[in-house]
């Protein structure tokens, strides 16, 4: 369970140090297991009045930005950690746990001068946080589109008989293919086989007989093969598809089956890669404090990979 902190801030009468020894001795009369950590924050530029309430105002919508933007991190995260079955990391801001960074944070004045303006660093977290957000949707669009073409290739393997991809199921001994000879598909209702198997030889002429045999079956079609004249296959389809027989477009091809589960393998494969370089982004990114060098690291790892897999592809 996360825990809860209150930031309070306090007018200083006479010193920050007598002030933070009064405010100790107060709690602790009144609940002393809470602990209280200081906050400290440098001397900044605080600037005219009017500059002040400017600021208040852009700091509102930043804060809700920079907020948003941890939240879509997070859930990514846990989307990630969920569907993956892994143990949930705790998530670090600057490799340390959050409760930590917060009741003992520094402020970075190598990357935040304190000379700065605070509009200026402001704006500077502000364009910080959206290009973070810009590389968030860039890299989760790749990743479900990778995601959708696997799914999609999934369903052909895995949908009803009217709709799935066939390779598989039929063997080259099933298919006869001559000069005057064709075998077609037919995807007949589990309710319809006997039907079928009474009037197939009667759709149209020329159908060779006892050529149909049942190579398939799922919870509602059931996959047939029937053997008949090249001249007559289009009339044929037609009558069966009157008597609500779907006769499937089909060719054998030993190189495209090959092909189609190579595809398959490949976009597995690069949808694991996207999706453990995408967690981690998201883990290092949680915590946007890290250094150019750590984001060029992460970068040039991920280019690596990426050029690994186009070579796997070519």
């Amino acid at each position: 369970m996360a825990s809860r902190h209150w930031v309070v801030s306090l007018p200083v009468e006479n010193s920050a140090s007598s002030l933070w020894n009064r405010l100790q001795e107060q709690i602790s009369k009144h609940s002393f297991d809470t602990p209280l950590y200081r906050f400290n924050t440098p001397n900044l530029r605080v600037g005219t009045l009017d500059s002040l309430l400017a600021l208040s105002d852009d700091l509102v919508k930043s804060n809700n930005f920079i907020e948003g933007v941890s939240h879509k991190i997070r859930r990514q995260i846990e989307e990630f950690e969920r569907v993956s079955g892994v143990e949930s990391n705790a998530l670090t801001v600057d490799g340390v746990p959050v409760d930590s960074y917060l009741t003992r944070f520094v402020w970075d004045e190598a990357k935040y001068p304190t000379m700065s303006p605070l509009k200026e660093i402001v704006d500077s977290i502000h364009s910080q946080v959206a290009k973070i957000e810009d590389d968030l949707k860039v890299r989760v669009a790749e990743y479900n589109n990778v995601r959708s073409q696997l799914n999609a290739n999934n369903r052909k393997q895995s949908g009803s008989l009217a709709v799935r991809d066939l390779s598989d199921l039929v063997k080259a001994e099933d298919i006869i293919i001559s000069e005057h000879l064709i075998t077609l598909l037919a995807i007949v209702p589990k309710y319809s086989q006997n039907d079928w198997l009474a009037n197939y030889e009667t759709l149209t002429n020329y159908v060779v007989p006892r050529s149909s045999k049942k190579l398939h079956e799922d919870n509602e079609y059931a996959l047939y093969k029937v053997t008949l004249f090249k001249r007559v296959a289009d009339n044929f389809r037609t009558n069966a598809r009157e008597k609500g027989f779907q006769i499937r477009e089909f060719e054998y091809s030993p190189e495209a089956q090959e092909n189609r589960k190579q595809e398959l393998e490949r976009l597995a494969q690069d949808q694991e890669s996207l999706r453990s370089s995408l967690l981690q982004w998201c883990y290092t990114s949680y915590g946007e404090n890290f250094s150019e060098e750590e984001r060029k690291e992460v970068v040039e790892e991920e280019e690596e990979e990426e050029e690994t897999r186009k070579n796997k592809r070519a």
